[in-house]
């Protein structure tokens, strides 16, 4: 806050960062600008807070247009922005173009972050490469309305503006209010786009992420196989399939509540459907910890259906605008999170849900964007929910957390619609996109990976042909993408074939294998999609002693023999070898002459996977391996006795 007798423009040392004060000559404003640099990290953080220093006499003071932060560049002959682009399943193209003269603008209008871009872009003088050159990476941690702009002028000046909404969100601070925009990130690296990636991975890991200790568990989900169409018996029909496989969590989607036959009712009404579950949840969750497994529920708190209880009591709790009929997308309006009254009844269902069903996992969707949004107060600041909705979500996650601090969230926005640095301080994983294509998820993971780890990427494995592309996809290729990230499985477990369930419990035994090395290890993009018939990425544990090596074909070429991959990472003087053929090679010759592709299955759609470990110099491995990968214990939620956290008796807590 403002310290009485202060100068303007002080400098001042926080607790783990500076701080500059300013303070507008003409009005009773005065602005902080913080910068701090997290321990250990290469980036750099930035945030402004607002202050209202007048009286009652001065009246309110309405932000018109604000930021996070505005982050010069250097002069250069020319400049590239990189970002990512696209739709509801079809999230993450990512772009590189020339930039302008003028303003480049990238946001979101819709109150959450959107399929169609994400908060942030790259920057670099159209030279760097995956692995050299320089490049500045900017982003924000803002999960509602959010606006980067890149300004270049003809003089050559350049720079990216950072922060939360678009215009026409305005901002009333009474006397003594006080406003902090979210958090945005910037980095510089010479060490090309990967390097921005890693570095980027590393923050959230070590600084953002609720739990980057754990491993995440091999999920499986009900939605494709049964829809709406839920019930007790279907479902621990599933569950049985599904810990036999080796799935670890098991959730239940949408269909479970109360009023919910269809997607236009129920919603708001978050109590037990009477006839497809008479005897509650409980005894289903009961049945899926017994099997080994965690048990997990869908849920969409921020969205309400006008044909539930919900809406017929509290039709004021949407978000809409005095002269606008409010529109239903999806069936459903959103709730106005930025209400206390409304985030206070979305907390105290959760409460009763996690605790009365033993729930050890949510994941939370949010499947429409905002339209007419408003809000009750003055019609200046009516748009406020644009920015403070997402706030009113991230309290309520909190709030939830602490009670239950081994709940794990998994955040999703019908797909990618909402993923942000400020949504994953508060989720354990994010559902990139709705696409389950696994073709088409090689797009939508490299866009990802941009910024986000694969330690946070629920990928799920389903139905062949695809239920969204009617693409038909091998079982092999289909887990090969989806074990890129946190590896789930959706498909209808009661139609796929003995074979086809031998093959997959075989791969799941492999994904918890090299799930320490693709979940926490540092990712090297090796080929991008589009760059040629392959598609090829590597992981390296943090020791150097394991690597990891998924590559894809999706489709069949006629011409020469495919070169060997180029390997990174990896110690030149050591010898490292295939887990499952024994081969073995030096590190520099994987690194320069590269790894020798495996022969890849004939036809469209073909994959390998290859684990490489570092030998001693009388070739043994540092490790014993198994061929599967090593026995894992598991505790009766399906989550590695290893990796689980303990649960709150366990910890003492009251």
């Amino acid at each position: 806050m403002q310290v009485p007798g202060e100068r303007p423009g002080a400098v001042l040392e926080a607790d783990d960062h500076v701080v500059v004060r300013l303070q507008d000559r003409t009005r009773p404003l005065a602005w902080d600008l913080h910068y701090r640099v997290p321990t250990g990290g290469d980036l750099l953080e930035r945030w402004t807070e607002f202050h209202h220093t007048g009286t009652a006499v001065d009246g309110d003071i309405l932000l018109l247009r604000y930021a996070s932060a505005h982050w010069p560049l250097p002069q250069r002959p020319a400049w590239r922005i990189g970002s990512v682009h696209g739709g509801w399943s079809r999230e993450g193209c990512l772009d590189r173009s020339a930039l302008p003269v003028g303003e480049t603008v990238l946001g979101s209008r819709r109150g959450h972050t959107g399929h169609h871009a994400n908060p942030w872009a790259t920057l670099d003088a159209g030279e760097a490469g995956e692995e050299h050159g320089e490049v500045w990476n900017v982003a924000l941690a803002a999960s509602g309305s959010w606006r980067l702009t890149a300004q270049r002028t003809a003089a050559g000046r350049t720079g990216v503006v950072a922060g939360e909404g678009h215009e026409g969100i305005e901002l009333r601070l009474a006397p003594g209010g006080t406003h902090r925009t979210a958090v945005s990130l910037a980095l510089y690296t010479e060490r090309g786009f990967g390097g921005s990636s890693r570095a980027f991975h590393h923050h959230l890991r070590t600084h953002v992420l609720p739990h980057p200790e754990e491993l995440r568990p091999v999920l499986y989900n009900s939605w494709e196989a049964t829809s709406f169409a839920v019930n007790e018996e279907n479902q621990v029909a599933l569950a049985k399939r599904a810990a036999a496989l080796g799935a670890e969590l098991f959730v239940l989607d949408d269909g479970w509540f109360r009023g919910r036959d269809d997607d236009r009712a129920g919603l708001g009404d978050w109590t037990p459907h009477p006839h497809r579950f008479p005897r509650g949840l409980r005894p289903l969750a009961d049945e899926v910890h017994r099997l080994g497994m965690a048990f997990g529920l869908w849920v969409e708190p921020e969205m309400v259906n006008v044909d539930s209880d919900l809406y017929r009591r509290h039709p004021d709790w949407v978000l809409h605008l005095p002269d606008r009929t409010a529109t239903e997308l999806r069936n459903q309006l959103v709730l106005d999170f930025s209400r206390p009254e409304v985030t206070d009844w979305a907390l105290a269902w959760l409460r009763r849900l996690v605790a009365d069903n033993a729930v050890d996992f949510l994941k939370w969707d949010f499947n429409r964007s905002f339209s007419e949004a408003g809000a009750p107060g003055p019609v200046p600041d009516a748009r406020r929910v644009h920015v403070e909705h997402a706030r009113g979500v991230h309290q309520v996650l909190d709030r939830l957390r602490a009670d239950f601090p081994c709940l794990r969230v998994e955040a999703c926005a019908g797909g990618g619609g909402r993923v942000d640095p400020a949504v994953l301080a508060r989720a354990d994983q994010v559902w990139a996109s709705d696409n389950t294509d696994a073709v088409d998820r090689l797009i939508v993971q490299h866009g990802f990976s941009q910024l986000y780890p694969a330690g946070v990427m629920s990928a799920w494995v389903t139905d062949s042909p695809n239920p969204l592309t009617g693409r038909v996809v091998p079982l092999r290729f289909r887990f090969h993408s989806a074990m890129a990230g946190v590896l789930g499985i959706g498909g209808d477990l009661t139609r796929w074939t003995e074979a086809e369930l031998a093959e997959a419990g075989r791969l799941v035994r492999v994904y918890k294998d090299i799930r320490p090395v693709v979940q926490q290890g540092t990712q090297f993009r090796l080929l991008g999609p589009g760059e040629g018939p392959l598609t090829a990425v590597q992981y390296l544990d943090a020791s150097g002693e394991r690597a990891v090596v998924l590559v894809w074909r999706p489709g069949t070429t006629f011409g020469p023999p495919l070169p060997p991959l180029r390997l990174r990472g990896l110690a030149p003087a050591d010898r490292y070898r295939d887990d499952d053929t024994g081969q073995e090679w030096s590190g520099a010759t994987l690194m320069g002459f590269g790894l020798p592709l495996p022969d890849l299955p004939p036809g469209d759609c073909a994959s390998a996977l290859i684990r490489l470990r570092r030998v001693d110099g009388r070739g043994r491995s540092a490790r014993p391996v198994r061929p599967d990968g090593p026995a894992v214990a598991h505790d009766a939620t399906g989550i590695p006795n290893a990796q689980r956290p303990q649960r709150k008796e366990e910890r003492g807590i009251g």
